[in-house]
Parts: C-alpha cells; structure tokens; sequence
C-alpha cells in the first residue's frame, strides 16, 4: 500500500488555515482595488522561451520544467545521465517562476485591448524548485501590483504606500528598504567595473545572507579586481539619514552620470512619498540589490521589524521587460508581496483575528423526521440574517451531536422538540456560559447578532 505523502516544499491547508490565507487575500485585494488596480489572471505555464533568461543565471536553475508529453519518455529509465539529455529536447513549457514576466508577455499580447497607463493585480501560485525551509517553499502565492506605460515616479510612491497600508491593516511593524539599479550602476561606475554591474548586483544581494567577507569572495570569484572590491567596501556600511546618504552618494557620482540620474530618482520619488505621508519607515539601503536582471530603476523590499524572516514583500522599475516581446519604450513598476511569509508573520506574533478560528456560529440539532421540517425553515432564517449556521445532517443522540458542536467551537446551538414546535419557539443553548432560553427565531437572530 502507497504510503500517502506529498512533495517536498507543498503543503495542504487545513479549513482554519484556508480561513486565514482567505484573510491575507481579501486584505490585500481591497487595498490594491482602492488604488484602482484591476485584477488579471495567467495561466501556471509559460512557454520556456517566455521565462528563460528573465531571472539571472539562479533564477533559470531554479524553474521547473514540463515535459511535453509522458509518451516521449516511454521506455526511458528516467534516473539515467542520458534522460537529463532528452528532457532538455522535450522540454518547451515550465511552471511560473512568478507574475511578473507573465504580465510582461500578457501586456504585449493583449496591446490593442488594453488603456495605458494600465494598473493590474494578480494573486496566483508560482513554483521555485528551491531548498524548502522556514518561508521559503516550492509552491507559494504572490500578490503582485504593477502599472506599466509610464515614467512617473509617482507609481514608485504609490506602491510604498499600498505597502504601508497593508501591513498598517495586518497590524505588522515593516521597514520599506528602497534603492535604486541606477545606483548601483554608479557604484560599478566608481568601481571602474561597468561592465561587470550584473554580477556586482548578484554578490551584493546576498549581503544578508552570506555576510561582507563571503560577498567579497564572490565577487573575487566573479573576477572583480582586488583594487575595485576595497573600493567597495565602504558602500557596505553607509550611514546616515536617507538625505544624509543621498548627499554623500551625491559627492561620490559627481563624474556618474548614471549614478546622478539614480540619485535624482531616490530623492523625487521620497519627497513624493513625504507628501502621502506615509507612515511605514522608508530606509535608503545602497546595498540592497534585488537579484533579477530586469530590474532598472527603483527596487524595494519589505522587512518585518518584529520576527527573524526574510523580505515579506519586494519588486521595483523593469524599463526593457516587454521590449524583450516586441513591445519598447513600455516602462513599468510593481511590487509582489508574499502570502506564505505574510502568513508565518501573522501566526507567530499571533495577529490574525479571533473570528478566523471559526466562522460557524450556530448548529441546529436534528431530533427525528417531523423536527428536521421544522429546523430547516429556522435554518433559512438565520441564513437569510448573514449568521454562519448549519445542521447537523443525521437523527443523533444528543450527546454526540453535541459533542460535534464542542470539538468544531461553535459556540450556540438551536434545538427543538415537540415542546418547542407547538409553541412555535426554539430553544437556544450557549455553549460557552451553558445558559439555555426559549425564544422565536426573530428572538434568536437579534441574540446572536
């Protein structure tokens, strides 16, 4: 007999924790729908060529690939060096790597329908073949907001203060880190490694991570020269205030022109962001890189200030990603929010609201034939007053039934007999204080509301 098992990195979702992701859904929806986004949907494939490339050298080692049909691989030991061969040959789709490319490739077949400036949300699964651990998984939900045909750095604050929102309603303490590609390019610039910015963004992006020491390594690895790696090193501790940083970065790329203009960017789209008053704290961090190539401008990331997790949420400024479809000079900015790590930090500071634990409010006990009849009108009634509410399908002891109320929490339970039929009543019993009336069911709607 198969031992029942799923694959590493996927979970079920019991009732209470789809209660839960429901929250985290609706929650970020209704903020996304107040700024005017609109929701889209793409599919769970993507042909390879669509993805391939978009996300740096990790990212395309990290995509998971579909085989495009079971019959090429008849007869073929799957676990032999020779299959790797043949399923690089047979391989034209893969999962979603996230919602990002996908709206690329979507905004440039759809052109002719669609209004630019256009504001989109998507909220979908995406697939990473990665290490499962503590929030990170194989399968897990984004919740992507971007707008695309437009330059305006007004959409850069706009996201900060979606962001705000958000997590203001979940009740999280979150740093907004910001940066921008354009600076890093000045820092390569400085450097005297233009040409190298690319492998300089996928060290330093793991500064969190491996550390200062084993960054450098890497770069050393990457072949940057000792000379350009000690320059370097005082980018790893820049202090100050954010119009203390931007005046010293400012200095540093006075013979930038790439640097100047990421500079100019940070502190419009800040001074855009003080005008919304935004209440989350927005941090300037120039070693904050954001590893995936089709990043231009700015880039964000989101950290919870009261639990040890990774970014919550992150994204930025893609100039070029529909030009690599045909459709140029389209710019775009979005930002992605991830529901697992969400979840996690909701769970662990103990957030999410009580009445998530169970929504089913009333029971109504089944005593025979005839008191069914009678509960089911009552059943509607209390249906029709937006009350969760159920009965209990089969003629039971009432012992069993309610111990069935006890162990799913639900704290009121209708029962009538024959008693209560004559009279036209029912009687209400609440199961937390034991306390027991007979009332109409107008009564008893008016009690539970």
């Amino acid at each position: 007999m198969i031992k029942p098992s799923i694959p590493k990195g996927t979970r079920d979702f019991s009732p209470v924790e789809m209660m839960r992701r429901n929250y985290i859904f609706q929650t970020i929806r209704s903020v996304f729908e107040r700024h005017a986004y609109l929701p889209i949907e793409t599919p769970s494939m993507e042909n390879l060529s669509t993805l391939m490339g978009k996300y740096g050298e990790e990212g395309d080692r990290l995509l998971f690939k579909i085989l495009n049909s079971g019959d090429f691989t008849q007869g073929v030991d799957m676990t032999e060096p020779s299959a790797t061969r043949l399923a690089t040959k047979i391989c034209e789709k893969g999962l979603r790597y996230d919602l990002t490319v996908p709206f690329a490739r979507y905004v440039v077949q759809h052109q002719s329908e669609i209004t630019f400036p256009f504001k989109r949300y998507q909220m979908q699964p995406v697939w990473r073949a990665d290490r499962p651990q503590k929030g990170r998984y194989r399968e897990f939900y984004q919740c992507d907001a971007d707008v695309v045909g437009t330059n305006s750095l007004l959409n850069e604050a706009e996201l900060m203060q979606i962001t705000s929102e958000i997590f203001e309603k979940f009740g999280i303490n979150v740093v907004i880190k910001v940066n921008n590609r354009k600076i890093l390019s000045g820092i390569a610039d400085v450097l005297g490694e233009a040409d190298k910015i690319t492998d300089i963004c996928t060290a330093i992006d793991k500064l969190d991570k491996i550390g200062k020491e084993n960054v450098c390594a890497e770069l050393q690895e990457r072949g940057l020269s000792c000379k350009a790696i000690e320059k370097l090193q005082p980018f790893f501790d820049f202090t100050g205030s954010n119009d203390e940083k931007l005046a010293k970065l400012s200095e540093i790329f006075a013979n930038s022109e790439i640097g100047t203009k990421g500079v100019e960017e940070l502190r419009k789209m800040l001074e855009y962001a003080a005008i919304l008053n935004i209440k989350a704290n927005i941090e300037l961090d120039i070693t904050l890189a954001r590893g995936l190539n089709y990043y231009t401008g700015a880039i964000f990331e989101v950290k919870a200030l009261d639990v040890s997790i990774g970014s919550i949420s992150g994204g930025g400024r893609y100039d070029n990603l529909t030009g690599i479809f045909g459709l140029k000079n389209v710019s775009g900015v979005g930002i992605s929010y991830g529901a697992e790590r969400i979840y996690d930090v909701l769970n662990e500071l103990q957030l999410f609201p009580k009445s998530l634990e169970n929504p089913i409010r009333v029971l109504i006990l089944n005593f025979g034939d005839q008191e069914e009849r009678y509960a089911l009108a009552a059943l509607q009634e209390i249906r029709k007053a937006s009350i969760v509410a159920e009965i209990f399908p089969d003629k039971a002891k009432i012992g069993k039934q309610m111990t069935f109320a006890n162990n799913k929490g639900i704290p009121f339970v209708v029962m009538a007999g024959e008693d209560e039929i004559k009279d036209n009543v029912f009687t209400l019993k609440n199961m937390e204080t034991g306390e027991q009336e007979k009332l109409s069911i107008e009564n008893i709607i008016l009690k539970i509301k």
